[in-house]
């Protein structure tokens, strides 16, 4: 079963690849959600709707918790999907963005797609493993802050907003204390980079389930650790097998 969910998940998501590549460098008009920092294209909705219509029609008695049309459905299987992540990127056209869909049957991820329809890698995972473009998986690299690239969205507008100049200084923390930090937006994609060991750490505040689902069972599947609950959202840190957190100023940047 977790194969064929895992199949419809790809499917899925490459129903809408031909759509987001016409449109991605068409600057499309943007929509606000909570703020400025919040954007949202008619191309995040008709992606959404094109990825529900492909579930129902595949997979009939699921939920489908979606970041455009919330929560509809009813089944044993629960269905995350953001059909961009990293919509900021994809429409002023930074070719950083993904769709994101896991699946998970009593509250177990058992399956997760994130597909970069730019370069097409798709990155898949299941109950056996993970792989990207059917090529096995393994996280792994750096094990120490200085050999290491860390990716994140720390801090965000909205906690500098509320603990001011403090987030800063830890921000500089992580700054001098990792080899390199880059801000690349998209959750989903920095989690599929730790899995495939692109990358070795990532770290990101509030987020939704639909970010991170898929992503946090292609770290744990391909041998990395995921920390946090990616059917709850919020906070999540995800880093290859060997990395030393409890000596890294991640540590102290979480508390």
């Amino acid at each position: 079963m977790t194969d064929d969910l895992t199949a419809i998940a790809s499917e899925a998501a490459r129903a809408v690849g031909d759509r987001l590549r016409k449109a991605f460098r068409s600057r499309p008009p943007v929509d606000l959600k909570r703020d400025f920092h919040d954007p949202v294209t008619e191309h995040d909705r008709a992606a959404e709707e094109t990825i529900r219509e492909v579930i129902t029609s595949s997979c009939p008695g699921s939920v489908i918790v979606g970041e455009e049309g919330g929560v509809q459905g009813s089944g044993a299987v629960t269905w995350y999907v953001d059909p961009i992540d990293g919509t900021a990127n994809f429409a002023a056209g930074l070719p950083f963005f993904c769709v994101s869909i896991a699946a998970a049957v009593d509250g177990e991820l058992v399956a997760g797609v994130v597909y970069d329809p730019v370069r097409e890698d798709e990155f898949t995972a299941s109950p056996t493993g993970a792989w990207c473009n059917g090529v096995p998986l393994r996280s792994a690299g750096a094990t120490r802050d200085r050999e290491a690239m860390l990716l994140t969205s720390y801090p965000t507008p909205r906690v500098l907003a509320a603990e001011g100049e403090k987030v800063l200084l830890r921000y500089g923390k992580l700054l001098t204390s990792f080899a390199a930090v880059r801000r690349p937006g998209s959750a989903a994609l920095k989690l599929a980079h730790v899995a495939a060991g692109w990358a070795d750490v990532a770290y990101g505040q509030s987020v939704s389930s639909w970010d991170v689902a898929a992503g946090a069972l292609l770290v744990r599947q391909a041998g990395g650790v995921y920390v946090g609950d990616p059917l709850e959202g919020g906070d999540y840190l995800a880093h290859v097998a060997g990395f030393d957190l409890a000596a890294s100023s991640l540590a102290e940047v979480r508390r």
